[in-house]
C-alpha cells in the first residue's frame, strides 16, 4: 500500500476509534460540538500583462477560479488524541483560455485542469500543554516549508511534525515530509518546484525554469527553535532538502517598546548552504550551470511601528559563488516560483531566491484604517542580479474587511509592476522587459 493511502485509511481508523469514544463517554452531538471546523470560500481573478516590443513577446496571460477549503479537527479522545481532514477544490467553470497549449492561461492559479478536487489533509493529532504532534498529510508553516497560500489552494506536505514547548516563549520543532502536493497538484508526489511540471503525472505550475525529470526526491527534514518576548523574536532552524541542498537559516528581529506608540525596530537574516552531490548539478538555475551547492545570503532591516502604520527598509545579498550551482544561487525547493519565501525583500512576483546572487533593497509602508476594516500596503523594491540584470519592484495593495455582520468576508486587490532594464536579460529574456500582475481576490473565511 502508498504511503499515502496509508495517512488516509490511518485518518480513518483513528476517526472511528474517535467515533466509539465519543460514543462510550458522551453522546455524538456532544463531541460533534466540541469538534472545530473551518475553512474559506474563494474567488479569484489573475491577469499576467506583459510588455510586447519584441516579435517572440510572452502573450498575456489572465485565469479565473473559484473554491476553497474545509478543515475538520474532531474533540480529543484518548487523553489528547484527535483526527483531522481537509477538502480543497477549485474550479475554472470553463471561462479560462486554453488555446496555443494554454499560452495565455494563468496556470499557476489553478493549474490546467478545469478542476481540483483533493484531500488536501489526513492526519492524527496529539496534543497536550507542551507538546503537538500531528502524523500524515497536513499543513507546514515554517519559513522556508509553509503552506503557500496566495492562490485558491495551500501547499500541503505528508509527513510528521512535532512542536515541543519546554519553557514559556520557547517552541522546539521538528519535521520529515516524504512527500508533498503543490497548490495545482491533486494529489501528493515525490517532486518540488524544480522539477517539470507534468513529474510523475503531476500538474505542478509555479516553479522555476528549472525541469528535473529524473530521481525521485525523498522529501526534507528540519529542526527549528524559536523563541518570542519582550519585543525579540528568534527563530533558527536548520533544514535538509534531500538530495538538494542543506540549510542553515537565521532570522532575528527587535523591537524596542517604547510606551508612546512609536516602536523602532532592527532585524537580520542569515543563511548558509551547501551540498556536493545536489540533483541540480549541471541544472540551469538561475540560468546559470554549476556542480555544487554553495550558497551564502545575509540582510537586515530597520523600521518604525507607529499609530499611522508600519515603515521598513530592509536589504538582502547573496553572493556570487563561479562554478557552482547557479553561481551561489538559493536552493528553496518548496518556494522558489511561489515567492513565499521568508526573506524580507521580496516582493509579489519575485525575490532573490529568483533572480539569483546579487543584491536588493525595498522600502514598505502599510496602514489600518477605519478601525481596521481597511489595510493599505505600498512598497518599492530594486535587484541587481548578475543573471538578470537590474529591476524594479512597484507594488500596491488594497484589502477591505467589513466585519460585523459580514465578519470573514474580505474583498483585495494586490498589483505589481516589474521591470527589468533589458529585455535581454530580464526573467523573460527576449521577450519582454516589464510585467504587470493585477490579483483581484474575493474571500469568505469561517
Amino acid at each position: 500500500m502508498k504511503k499515502v493511502e496509508c495517512c488516509k485509511a490511518l485518518a480513518v481508523l483513528a476517526l472511528g476509534l474517535a467515533s466509539t469514544q465519543a460514543g462510550a463517554s458522551d453522546t455524538l452531538v456532544d463531541f460533534l460540538k466540541q469538534s472545530t471546523f473551518s475553512g474559506n470560500v474563494r474567488a479569484y481573478d489573475f491577469n499576467r500583462i506583459y510588455s510586447h516590443n519584441t516579435q517572440s513577446a510572452q502573450p498575456s496571460q489572465s485565469a479565473f477560479s473559484v473554491g476553497g477549503r474545509f478543515d475538520a479537527l474532531s474533540a480529543p479522545f484518548l487523553g489528547g488524541f484527535a483526527v483531522g481532514v481537509g477538502f480543497m477544490t477549485a474550479h475554472s467553470l470553463g471561462l479560462n483560455n486554453s488555446n496555443d497549449n494554454f499560452a495565455h492561461l494563468d496556470s499557476t492559479l489553478a493549474g490546467t485542469r478545469t478542476s481540483i478536487t483533493a484531500l488536501g489533509q489526513a492526519y492524527l493529532q496529539y496534543k497536550n500543554p507542551w507538546l503537538l504532534v500531528k502524523v500524515g498529510d497536513q499543513t507546514f508553516n515554517t519559513p522556508w516549508i509553509n503552506e503557500s497560500d496566495s492562490r485558491l489552494l495551500p501547499a500541503t506536505y505528508q509527513g510528521i511534525y512535532a512542536d515541543v514547548t519546554p519553557i514559556s516563549h520557547v517552541h522546539l520543532i521538528g519535521l520529515r515530509l516524504t512527500r508533498w502536493k503543490s497548490r495545482t497538484s491533486n494529489d501528493y508526489f515525490q517532486n518540488n518546484l524544480y522539477y517539470a511540471a507534468t513529474y510523475g503525472g503531476d500538474d505542478l505550475r509555479g516553479g522555476t525554469g528549472t525541469k528535473l525529470t529524473t530521481a525521485d526526491t525523498q522529501g526534507a527534514l528540519a529542526f527549528g527553535a524559536t523563541y518570542a518576548d519582550h519585543g525579540l523574536k528568534v527563530g533558527l532552524w536548520y533544514y535538509n532538502y534531500e538530495q538538494f541542498a542543506s540549510t542553515i537559516y537565521n532570522d532575528t528581529v527587535y523591537t524596542l517598546k517604547t510606551g508612546t506608540g512609536f516602536d523602532p525596530f532592527i532585524g537580520d537574516q542569515f543563511l548558509r548552504q551547501w551540498k556536493g552531490d545536489s540533483l541540480l548539478n549541471g541544472q540551469p538555475v538561475n540560468t546559470v550551470k554549476g556542480s555544487g551547492v554553495d550558497n551564502l545570503t545575509y540582510g537586515a532591516k530597520a523600521g518604525l511601528d507607529s499609530p499611522y502604520g508600519q515603515l521598513m527598509f530592509s536589504y538582502t545579498a547573496i553572493s556570487d559563488h563561479p562554478g557552482t550551482v547557479g553561481n551561489g544561487a538559493l536552493i528553496s525547493p518548496y518556494t522558489i516560483g511561489y515567492t513565499t519565501d521568508p526573506l524580507d525583500t521580496s516582493s509579489m512576483i519575485r525575490g532573490m531566491v529568483d533572480t539569483g546572487p546579487g543584491h536588493a533593497w525595498k522600502v514598505k509602508y502599510s496602514e489600518k484604517l477605519l478601525n481596521k476594516q481597511l489595510v493599505l500596503v505600498a512598497a518599492f523594491a530594486r535587484y541587481y542580479s548578475y543573471a538578470y540584470g537590474n529591476s524594479n519592484n512597484a507594488y500596491f495593495d488594497i484589502a477591505y474587511y467589513p466585519g460585523g455582520r459580514f465578519k470573514g468576508f474580505s474583498v483585495r486587490n494586490r498589483f505589481e509592476d516589474a521591470i527589468t532594464e533589458s529585455s535581454s536579460k530580464g526573467l523573460n529574456p527576449g521577450k519582454s522587459n516589464y510585467f504587470i500582475y493585477n490579483r483581484v481576490q474575493i474571500q469568505y473565511e469561517f
